[in-house]
């Protein structure tokens, strides 16, 4: 089931904008995760799932999200969230089941981006959107969606 938000009260280039004023004030990382996941289900169309893990002990646990019951740990260096978070790089995976080791948390999905979240060298966690269509993710939501876990990075205290 593909989600579309209702009203589109939030456009993806607002995202920037609605993350600061949410973020804005509050430096609980899972608050402001789950608002985070929230705003970015409701502002990107054609998407299933939208959230994060945290790296506890080694791996990556299931952090807020909206969308389908989710994997609850996932290795790191497996699936696309595990290499993003060992690479310490964003990836945009346009076809899941052509990803050498994906990990098919929901069926559904087709495509994923992954955007590390990295507090000076230390990594924090992942930023995790997938969607049921193919090669979802352009180059401007690889931005918007960096662009939004570098201000969630920024809102943690030191």
């Amino acid at each position: 089931m593909t989600h579309q938000p209702a009203d589109r009260r939030i456009m993806p280039d607002d995202l920037p904008d609605s993350v600061e004023a949410i973020l804005a004030g509050e430096p609980d990382l899972i608050a402001n995760a789950a608002n985070v996941a929230a705003l970015l289900f409701e502002a990107l169309p054609d998407i299933n799932w939208a959230g994060f893990y945290f790296l506890r002990d080694d791996q990556l646990v299931l952090g807020p999200f909206q969308g389908r019951v989710a994997c609850t740990r996932i290795p790191l260096g497996k699936g696309v969230c595990g290499a993003a978070a060992s690479a310490r790089q964003t990836i945009v995976v346009p076809d899941v089941h052509a990803f050498p080791g994906h990990i098919a948390c929901d069926t559904a999905s087709a495509s994923e981006i992954v955007v590390p979240l990295v507090v000076g060298d230390r990594l924090v966690g992942v930023l995790d959107i997938d969607s049921p269509l193919p090669d979802r993710f352009t180059p401007r939501d690889r931005q918007l969606v960096e662009q939004v876990a570098a201000l969630l990075v920024r809102a943690l205290p030191a």
